[in-house]
């Protein structure tokens, strides 16, 4: 091994540049496809990504923009606004946690979106205009008023509480376990009302509210609940023999009383107004969980569990697929199981074995085609193995993690042929470059060392 270089410039996260150096080779770097996009921060970590499909387990999460020109759903800690011209996507950073819910208000100039906190972005500037805080838990629900001045937000299990929030003073104004009155101030409560329906009984999966004669509740059974909204009284429930199989998880009301209905089959379905007989339907990919009407109701947009967007057209309701997140080509799987928590993998050069090392501090080869077990290795006296990398030409390999050291190895025998001792900290990664000439590690304390690799190819 050489004397080391040790290079300080922070917690380093997958970018062995100093900031300065990163912004000078990074300068001009651009996407080459409109689908990519690179953010470059100020410290040393870059994120290039596209985003394939959205989470589709988040019921009523994809929402259409009222300029009809974007789509808007969650995927992870992020918001996701995609354009339908052209296919580019924005995102909205600011969570520290998967997003539970996301609603756009009517004029289109806030989006709001919740996890155990809540946050309202303002649309154009693409940016927080206000971080909001009451909730104990997960943020389940969320909707604005219909002039902009106000959002509502609804506890998840743990919280159970309803909050009113004023979008101008950025507070909440007044407030409510769901099943309790309460009030932040004086004379300002929230009072709910029962709605009678009789001898029914029904678990509710969702609301849709078209205008201020009726609302329609979709049940776990399978069938719909209207209510009379000023007599608070049950209307009807449809259908009565031909209910939706597996729940309905999603609904919207048309401008033409047409109503569309997603149930846990994946079956898509537009049904007419009065007596909920079905007009035409299409089976998609996952059970439903959200469905967005653009413009008048000339087009939807379908959310499933299988994380799959569909766009389809009132006309035909034919549909197509728009957003998935993954490819289309089904791909065979091979799961790979030890007693250990993975934490690096490296394919063979020749793709016919992959190397694992995790938390129990061995090595070990796997063969592709079945995910047997070929041979583990000693890898470490103690802690876990961090990062590990293969040489180009296959013969070596080379590892780090909480022993401190860098060891290479002999790929075929297993054997241990050198030790770097240099770093302070735990050792996270560790790559061989192209030519076999030498080695970066980083490490916990920040630093990052280049080594002489000691089995350069042959010039």
């Amino acid at each position: 091994m050489s004397a080391t270089l040790i290079l300080n410039s922070g917690a380093p996260q997958g970018c062995v540049l100093s900031p300065l150096l990163y912004s000078l080779f990074t300068h001009d770097c651009v996407a080459k496809h409109d689908s990519n996009t690179s953010v470059k921060f100020a410290d040393d970590t870059i994120h290039v990504f596209t985003i394939f499909g959205g989470t589709g387990h988040i019921f009523s999460g994809l929402r259409v923009h009222p300029d009809r020109e974007h789509l808007i759903y969650p995927l992870g800690c992020t918001v996701i606004l995609k354009s339908l011209k052209d296919g580019k996507q924005e995102f909205l950073h600011g969570h520290t946690n998967n997003v539970s819910c996301v609603t756009v208000s009517k004029s289109g100039r806030y989006i709001a979106s919740g996890q155990a906190d809540l946050i309202i972005w303002d649309y154009e500037k693409r940016a927080i205009h206000a971080r909001l805080q009451l909730h104990k838990a997960k943020v389940e629900g969320l909707a604005f008023s219909p002039n902009d001045k106000y959002l509502v937000s609804l506890g998840g299990q743990d919280d159970g509480s309803i909050e009113v929030w004023n979008l101008e003073s950025k507070e909440a104004i007044c407030g409510s376990p769901a099943t309790t009155l309460g009030c932040y101030l004086p004379n300002r409560k929230i009072r709910p009302t029962e709605c009678q329906t009789g001898q029914l009984k029904r678990i509710v999966n969702c609301i849709e509210i078209p205008d201020d004669l009726f609302f329609y509740c979709g049940t776990t059974s399978g069938d719909i609940l209207k209510v009379n909204l000023k007599a608070r009284l049950l209307n009807s429930c449809r259908p009565r023999k031909q209910k939706f199989s597996k729940g309905v998880n999603t609904l919207k009301v048309l401008k033409s009383g047409d109503i569309l209905v997603g149930s846990g089959d994946g079956m898509f379905t537009l049904c007419s107004g009065p007596n909920f007989k079905t007009i035409k339907k299409v089976e998609l990919e996952g059970g439903l969980t959200s469905i967005a009407v653009r413009g008048e109701g000339h087009q939807f947009f379908a959310g499933t569990e299988a994380a799959q967007i569909y766009s389809l057209g009132y006309t035909d309701i034919k549909e197509e697929l728009i957003a998935t997140s993954h490819n289309m080509t089904p791909l065979k799987i091979q799961m790979v199981l030890a007693n250990t928590l993975f934490s690096s993998v490296c394919y063979h050069p020749e793709e016919y074995e992959i190397i694992t090392s995790g938390t129990d501090r061995k090595i070990g080869y796997w063969e592709v085609y079945d995910g047997s077990a070929i041979r583990e290795l000693e890898g470490s006296l103690s802690g876990a193995i961090n990062g590990m990398h293969i040489s180009q030409d296959g013969q070596h390999l080379v590892t780090g993690g909480d022993e401190k050291l860098v060891k290479v190895w002999d790929y075929s025998e297993g054997e241990l042929t050198q030790v770097g001792v240099g770093h302070s900290g735990s050792i996270t990664s560790i790559k061989i470059s192209a030519n076999n000439r030498s080695m970066v590690s980083t490490s916990v304390d920040g630093a990052v060392l280049r080594w002489r690799y000691p089995h350069p190819s042959s010039p």
